[in-house]
C-alpha cells in the first residue's frame, strides 16, 4: 500500500513513534526516524528497519524545539529520499507539577516540542504534498487533547493546541489530496509514561502501584494500557485510500476514557 512513499516520524527512536515507523516500513514505505538516545541503539533500530523490511531508513537528530532544524530535516529528507509523503508529529515530553510551581522553562520546552514542532513540520512538508496532490499528516495527540488532568498544564495545553492545529490545516489542505488527523491515545506503556510516575508519586503522595492503578488507569474503563501496535495500526489505516475522507478528525484510542 505504501510502496514508494516516504514517511517521516518525529520522536521515533522508541515507543509509539518507532512502532509507527516500523509499521510503515513493513508496508513498503521508506522512513525517516528522529529523536534522541544512545547513538548505537538508534543505529541498530535504523539498520534493523532496512534489514527487516527492505526499505531505505535514514536518521535525523534534529532538535524538535528548534524550528530551523525541523525545516532542515524535512528538506534533507526530500533531498535524500525524494519526498515526504507522510508526516507523523509524534515527538513529545512531559512534566508534572502544580501550576504555581510549574517551571517556566518546562512550560516553554513542552509547548515547543509538543505543539510548535508540529507547526514547523507541517509548514515545511505541506508545499511538497500540495505539489504531488497527496499527503498524510498525523499527529500523536493524547486523550489530553480532549480532557484535562491536574498538574499537567503545559502538556494539556499543547495537546489541545494540536487538536486546533489539526483541524485548521485539514481545512486548508482538504482540496489538495491531503488529510490531516490527530490520534489521541489514552495511557500507553512507553518510556514517557514510565518517567512521569515518580513526579506523579511526589505530586500526589502515592506509591508507584497506586499511581498506575488509581491515576494512570483510573480513567480507562478497560483498565488496560493501550499498546503501541494498536496506535501504529490506526496510523497505518489513516494513510490508506479507505481513509481519504477522514480529515480534521481527533480520534480517541483510549480504552473508553473520553466516553465518560
Amino acid at each position: 500500500m505504501l510502496k514508494g512513499k516516504v514517511a517521516l516520524v518525529t520522536g521515533s527512536t522508541s515507543g509509539i513513534g518507532l512502532a509507527i515507523a516500523r509499521t510503515y516500513a513493513q508496508d513498503g514505505a521508506h522512513v525517516v526516524i528522529n529523536g534522541f538516545g544512545d547513538k548505537d541503539a538508534i543505529e541498530k533500530e535504523r539498520s534493523g528497519i532496512e534489514k527487516d523490511f527492505g526499505v531505505k531508513a535514514i536518521y535525523s537528530g534534529a532538535d524538535m524545539s528548534k524550528g530551523a532544524e525541523i525545516a532542515a530535516m524535512i528538506a534533507d529528507a526530500e533531498k535524500q529520499l525524494g519526498s515526504v509523503d507522510i508526516l507523523v508529529n509524534n515527538a513529545g515530553i512531559q512534566f508534572v507539577a502544580p501550576v504555581e510551581e510549574f517551571p517556566v522553562e518546562k512550560w516553554d520546552q513542552i509547548i515547543a516540542i509538543n505543539l510548535s514542532a508540529a507547526f514547523h513540520a507541517m509548514r515545511a512538508a505541506v508545499p511538497g504534498m500540495k505539489a504531488r496532490k497527496w499527503g498524510r499528516i498525523i499527529s500523536t495527540a493524547s486523550a489530553h487533547a480532549l480532557v484535562a488532568s491536574p498538574f499537567k498544564s503545559a502538556y494539556v495545553s499543547a495537546k489541545h493546541g494540536i487538536a486546533g492545529l489539526t483541524k485548521t490545516v485539514a481545512l486548508e489542505t482538504a482540496a489538495h489530496g491531503i488529510t490531516v488527523n490527530a490520534i489521541c491515545p489514552g495511557y500507553v506503556w512507553t518510556p514517557l509514561v514510565e518517567k512521569q510516575i515518580p513526579d506523579t508519586m511526589a505530586a500526589r503522595g502515592l506509591t508507584r502501584e497506586q499511581v498506575i492503578k488509581d491515576v494512570l488507569l483510573a480513567a480507562q474503563p478497560t483498565k488496560e494500557f493501550v499498546t503501541v501496535e494498536e496506535i501504529a495500526g490506526l496510523a497505518l489505516y489513516l494513510t490508506s485510500d479507505l481513509a481519504r475522507s477522514i480529515t480534521g478528525a481527533i480520534l480517541a484510542i483510549d480504552g473508553g476514557w473520553t466516553a465518560a
